[in-house]
């Protein structure tokens, strides 16, 4: 029986824990540092995702058959290299390979390089070179990103060249990012629905996984400030099989062609955001790891063997595989998160109702930001529970999750009332 190795702490990792224990084929799960809904699923060790030299202690110590992966920053920072360098079987991509999510200026090139449809794009590295880029435009409108890391928030949709040059400065000037602000890319505004495409790689073989939609505004009708994202639901109707097969094509196949090229072969989850423009389908930016919160959904549909699928992605056989199965149902996940989020949270809140929500036909409750003090589960970031239900339809699996969410409690508890709409709109017209 097989032991696995989860890295990571958010709500992704939640589920990939939990789906991963179902395998017949799995003994043990450890989660590293997990948190409080990881504890009740899994083991949690006290270990950063970060902490590499820890981590290969750990899985080599406790002869961890696979380790996955979670979060982007332990893969920008390498750590894939390292648990191969000390002969660890792991799934995901090198540090090479994750620059793809690491640096947009790199993603962009890959793309240009690979004559994937994209946004146009400039690149800088001063401030007053961007400010005087954006005034001396005819557009309005423009789409400013922080080159690094910033945990999903990095970007900013601006509407007018005033909101654009607040937002070069915040993150060149005040370092609202960091490092990650010392570089920017100015882009165009594509216009459309988003979808999201996540696919598994091995290097060579490409799955797709069944297409969500991602809200990744703050307020409803996507108003507001950019968050990692406030919910999502799969299928998404508009990412017909078409579409895909025109995804898989004209982006990933060109894209993971180009990085092999480029000597930083792609194996893991490639995640391409994708805007369906007039123009066809143009992505908006690539990830190196499953969407947090787009893997509560599609996991929670997956009918076949997680650990299976990812060991074979791990040891470049996923053209062994069998086709995928699905749950035919739909499934959608509402996010619930921190008073202030995403500014300056208030937490350390006590959260009741966890286990009434989790009695819910249908539904699990996937912790992100949870932490345990004795008994009692307490709010510990800015997203803090992904409620995700399945349901015959998307109007019958987002009534279950909302149910759940009104069974649980916190001070400054909050969360959109609107995912999966844009669906059931797409669906009505």
């Amino acid at each position: 029986m097989a032991k696995v190795l989860v890295v990571g702490q958010g709500g992704r990792e939640h589920v990939l824990a939990w789906k991963l224990i179902q395998s017949p084929l799995v003994d043990e799960v450890f989660c590293a540092p997990g948190n409080a809904g990881t504890a009740a699923d899994v083991t949690n060790v006290d270990i950063s995702a970060t902490d590499i030299d820890r981590l290969v202690e750990f899985a080599k110590g406790n002869e961890i058959d696979l380790t996955v992966i979670g979060p982007e920053a332990p893969l920008v920072a390498g750590i894939v290299d390292e648990f191969k360098a000390a002969g660890l079987r792991v799934f995901g991509p090198s540090k090479a390979a994750s620059a793809l999510e690491g640096s947009k200026a790199f993603c962009k090139s890959i793309m240009r390089k690979a004559n994937v449809p994209t946004a146009d794009y400039w690149v800088f590295t001063d401030a007053t070179d961007a400010v005087q880029f954006i005034q001396e435009r005819e557009e309005e409108s423009f789409v400013v990103k922080a080159d690094g890391l910033a945990a999903g928030k990095g970007v900013s949709v601006c509407f007018n060249k005033a909101d654009a040059i607040q937002a070069v400065h915040q993150m060149m000037t005040d370092k609202l990012f960091g490092d990650a602000g010392k570089k920017i890319i100015i882009e165009e505004v594509l216009k459309g629905q988003e979808v999201s495409v996540l696919a598994l790689v091995d290097g060579r073989t490409i799955v797709t996984l069944e297409p969500a939609q991602d809200h990744k505004a703050a307020h409803d009708g996507d108003m507001g400030p950019n968050t990692g994202g406030m919910g999502a639901y799969t299928p998404a109707p508009f990412a017909t099989g078409e579409l895909i097969d025109e995804v898989i094509q004209k982006i990933l196949i060109p894209t993971v062609h180009t990085m092999r090229q480029n000597k930083a072969e792609f194996k893991g989850v490639l995640y391409a955001g994708i805007m369906l423009t007039n123009q066809g389908p143009k992505v908006l930016e690539y990830n190196v790891r499953l969407g947090d919160p787009e893997a509560q959904p599609v996991l929670m549909r997956l009918k076949s063997d997680l650990y299976q699928i990812l060991y074979a992605a791990a040891e470049g056989k996923l053209k062994d595989l069998p086709d995928l199965e699905w749950d035919e149902r739909s499934a959608v996940c509402v996010v619930m998160a921190s008073e202030g989020y995403p500014g300056e949270i208030s937490k350390g809140h006590p959260i009741r109702g966890i286990a009434e929500a989790d009695q819910l036909p249908e539904t699990k409750v996937f912790h992100a930001g949870t932490t345990l003090e004795g008994e009692d589960v307490l709010n510990s970031g800015g997203r803090v529970l992904g409620v995700t239900s399945l349901g015959q339809d998307l109007s019958e699996a987002k009534r279950r999750a909302y149910e759940a969410v009104k069974c649980i409690r916190w001070q400054g508890a909050w969360c959109r009332k609107d995912i999966s709409d844009k669906a059931r709109r797409d669906q009505t017209k």
